[in-house]
């Protein structure tokens, strides 16, 4: 049966997010069999999903628009086959039908199922974004964000517009990965452990860590501009895809209510930020965000009804200026 998260709960009523499958790499190097080529790779995204959206962000950032394109999907999960109850990432029938989404325009495949198919006779995982598409092997190359991300940072730098910024430079790398970890299990996928908790005991424990976590966040900012000094690193990124859909969805729809983005000062600002370098804010689209999460879970939302605030403005003044040297 094909699945989506939603269905990912253990026994205890716990969510386990299961891993990528699709981990190959591209490489600087011309004899690999994914060489780092302009105009070959395509991203398919969700403007809703955080992990494509951390790899969109990457795009921009890196000025590596015009060697890669990209696609989103619409926002709400619909049925992907006649033959099962999958509910998955659809893309549009035109191009006017959903303002931010686009018909698939290399295989005219009717959702992100489709890709999947078509890249692997016998797959039996869940049909996720991102996807990182060969458009000349007509294959997936990768569906794990925090790969994509590390391709992107440096292996396309000589057709990157902004090759000198580096997210992952080798003096912050092992600080890097290990803020990672903790943000990833505390913050990131934090917020679905509360949403998809289906009992009481596994979600109590998934918002106390996701406290913990935001708490941690807050005094770390409150000494420096970053999560990892006073230099923007993949960290940042990671982070911001979770915080910046916090007040907006996860507050309500995960139940994570016991105190919003907005009541963390250091937090709040870092988010605006973050959301002001140039290019992020053109991977934010809060209208596809909201409609997606409260009309693609129907188990947690019956009546798909999208609350109308709070509306928050990213664009406004920050203080984050106080920490530059």
């Amino acid at each position: 049966m094909a699945r989506s998260a939603v269905d990912e709960t253990s026994d205890s009523g716990a969510f386990m997010r299961t891993a990528s499958t699709f981990r190959n790499f591209i490489s600087q190097d011309p004899s690999s069999q994914f060489p780092a080529e302009s105009g070959r790779y395509h991203l398919y995204i969700s403007y809703a999903c955080p992990w494509a959206s951390r790899c969109l962000a990457y795009l921009k950032i890196k000025g590596l628009d015009k060697a890669i394109s990209f696609t989103s999907v619409k926002p709400i999960w619909e049925r992907t086959k006649e033959s099962d109850e999958h509910m998955g990432w659809v893309f549009p029938t035109s191009a006017t039908e959903e303002p931010g989404a686009e018909p698939d325009p290399l295989n005219g495949a009717k959702n992100i199922r489709q890709l999947y198919e078509l890249a692997s006779t016998n797959y039996s995982g869940k049909y996720t974004v991102p996807v990182l598409w060969d458009k000349k092997l007509k294959t997936i190359v990768s569906n794990e964000s925090s790969e994509i991300i590390r391709m992107f940072n440096t292996e396309f730098n000589d057709i990157a517009q902004n090759a000198a910024l580096d997210l992952y430079p080798p003096q912050l790398q092992a600080q890097i990965n290990e803020t990672n970890e903790w943000i990833y299990n505390a913050i990131n996928n934090g917020v679905y452990r509360c949403g998809f908790a289906r009992k009481q005991g596994p979600y109590e424990e998934a918002v106390k860590e996701l406290y913990e976590g935001l708490d941690r966040c807050e005094e770390i900012l409150g000494k420096q501009r970053y999560i990892c000094g006073n230099t923007l690193t993949e960290a940042d990124i990671r982070l911001f895809v979770t915080i910046i859909r916090f007040d907006e969805v996860y507050a309500v729809h995960f139940k994570c209510n016991k105190k919003l983005l907005r009541e963390f000062p250091n937090l709040f600002n870092y988010t605006k930020d973050i959301y002001q370098v140039p290019g992020m804010s053109s991977t934010v689209n809060m209208e596809h965000i909201k409609r997606h999460y409260y009309g693609s879970h129907p188990s947690i939302n019956p009546f798909g009804i999208i609350p109308l605030g709070p509306n928050i403005d990213f664009s406004s003044p920050h203080d984050r200026e106080r920490f530059s040297v």
